[in-house]
């Protein structure tokens, strides 16, 4: 595709593209926000590099490509209560982000995407794998494509932030939170038709698919501990390293996401916020 407002340099073979040309602190032309949609439905995830916003001019960026979708669980910056805090302390061990999914599929209506602006990053480590589910759905053999063309999955918070889940959260308490929110259940179909690129994707995730409809866990399992090893294969992936100032908006209707935990003893702090999308059915 050619752009001639922004710069885009692919970071791999099927997903993720750095834009340059992009000072996020102004307000966007639409023929410059035209070209980064563009850039975002054909990668699937887009990064900016040495961004420099107020919690007011990350919000304002987000909003230009929809509501926002405040989150249920996660601690939020002081003060601005639609940007969700990801943060990891010296002294903590566990991470938020730590296996691959997708965001907010637990939702009846999903999210569109998330905009994540990196504040404080460790030295080195803290990276943020990428997968390509148009890929993945790409690769399959036309004998699974046809045979999970009919399937629909079942979604659900609960078991991931729910009261259960809370026992088991370690040193996540604090910032991971109201469990009594956790009351999401949804289904989706498996193989999805995105609502702007038209593209198939596979929309199941590790982390809040719990079965196929009708069929039970233990028939579920199988196929998709398969789709879930087959997705992640490298060459569908990218993998992005943070600076500060670095800002990432990936779409939650055709990537997966992996936050690395390998900067144990060192302080990382980004900022999220989500946005709205529309029904997947």
């Amino acid at each position: 595709m050619n752009y001639q407002h922004i710069r885009v340099v692919p970071a791999s073979a099927y997903v993720g593209a750095e834009i340059g040309g992009v000072d996020l602190a102004k307000p966007l032309k639409d023929e410059a926000l035209g070209e980064i949609r563009r850039a975002f439905g054909e990668y699937g995830v887009v990064f900016f590099r040495d961004q420099h916003l107020s919690p007011e001019q990350h919000i304002a960026v987000a909003e230009r490509f929809g509501p926002i979708d405040i989150n249920r669980f996660f601690a939020h910056v002081p003060g601005y209560p639609i940007i969700a805090e990801v943060r990891k302390e010296p002294e903590q061990e566990r991470n938020i982000g730590g296996g691959w999914h997708t965001d907010h599929s637990y939702d009846e209506v999903p999210a569109l995407g998330s905009m994540l602006y990196a504040r404080e990053v460790p030295q080195t480590g803290g990276d943020t794998l990428f997968a390509s589910m148009y890929a993945a759905y790409d690769a399959l053999s036309d004998g699974m494509k046809v045979t999970l063309e009919g399937l629909r999955a079942c979604h659900s918070s609960r078991h991931v932030f729910g009261a259960e889940a809370a026992a088991r959260r370690g040193d996540l308490n604090g910032r991971i939170g109201n469990p009594e929110l956790a009351t999401q259940d949804a289904v989706h179909p498996v193989v999805i038709r995105h609502p702007e690129t038209g593209r198939k994707a596979l929309y199941v995730n590790p982390g809040f698919t719990l079965r196929f409809e009708g069929w039970t866990d233990e028939e579920s399992r199988p196929l998709l501990d398969y789709l879930y090893r087959h997705a992640v294969k490298p060459e569908f992936t990218c993998r992005f390293r943070w600076r500060e100032g670095s800002l990432a908006l990936w779409d939650n209707r055709s990537t997966w996401h992996f936050a690395v935990n390998d900067y144990h003893g060192e302080r990382r702090l980004l900022h999220r916020i989500t946005i709205q999308g529309t029904s997947l059915h």
